[in-house]
């Protein structure tokens, strides 16, 4: 019978370390450091999809008090996290996708090759990307898709508040211009009241017209921003 290959203690994630745990056995491992990516409004019928590629400092690791799923946070706790990452950070850079792309290429097309952008636009070379919800090819290196890997891995974590955060300061900006649609309040998802604005005014030149609850409303209303 062969012998049985047993699997190094120091290479395998502790749930004590909390949501350093991969990060640490990652660089354990020789495999840091380890860029965590992860993106801002998939699911919204209006506005930007945003990506963010984040690489902690392994030094500063203890100092993240604040960060965690972006969507768990409330608002003011997220500009706090968002503070905190930026402070902890050794690299992050974010990429912004305008409506008009994604209803050109596709909401997913748009979120994988976003995620490729954000980690090619790192000016420091990771060496092991964690992404949140499922595989990307071609980035490069080697890479884990975690499930719920915002909720289980610091870098990810801190990629989604990055993210959030850029996303609903756009979003504010947005509102300045498009005031009848409450852009501040729902960041341009397809809540109740988004829903009444879409009906009462049309879409504006910010929402997607690839998502079916706008291009039917397309040519009801006025069109709004023209």
């Amino acid at each position: 019978m062969p012998a049985l290959i047993g699997r190094n203690p120091g290479y395998t994630p502790r749930r004590s370390a909390g949501l350093t745990s991969y990060e640490r056995a990652l660089a354990r491992a020789g495999l840091g450091p380890v860029a965590g990516i992860d993106e801002a409004g998939r699911g919204a019928c209006a506005g930007p999809l945003v990506v963010a590629a984040v690489i902690l400092d392994p030094a500063k690791l203890p100092k993240l008090h604040e960060v965690a799923d972006s969507k768990a946070l409330t608002a003011a706790a997220r500009e706090r996290a968002y503070s905190e990452v930026l402070a902890a950070a050794l690299d992050w850079h974010v990429v912004i996708i305008p409506p008009g792309e994604i209803d050109k290429a596709g909401l997913h097309v748009c979120n994988v090759e976003g995620m490729r952008r954000a980690l090619a636009g790192l000016s420091q070379q990771s060496r092991y990307v964690l992404t949140d919800g499922f595989p990307v090819r071609g980035l490069g290196v080697p890479a884990l898709a975690m499930w719920k890997g915002d909720e289980v891995a610091a870098c990810v974590a801190a990629a989604s508040v990055v993210a959030k955060v850029t996303r609903d300061r756009l979003m504010r900006d947005l509102h300045q211009r498009y005031p009848q649609y409450g852009f501040a309040r729902h960041k341009g998802y397809a809540t109740p009241a988004h829903s009444k604005a879409l009906a009462e005014h049309g879409p504006c030149p910010e929402h997607r017209f690839s998502f079916a609850n706008v291009s039917g409303l397309r040519g009801l209303g006025r069109r709004s921003g023209t």
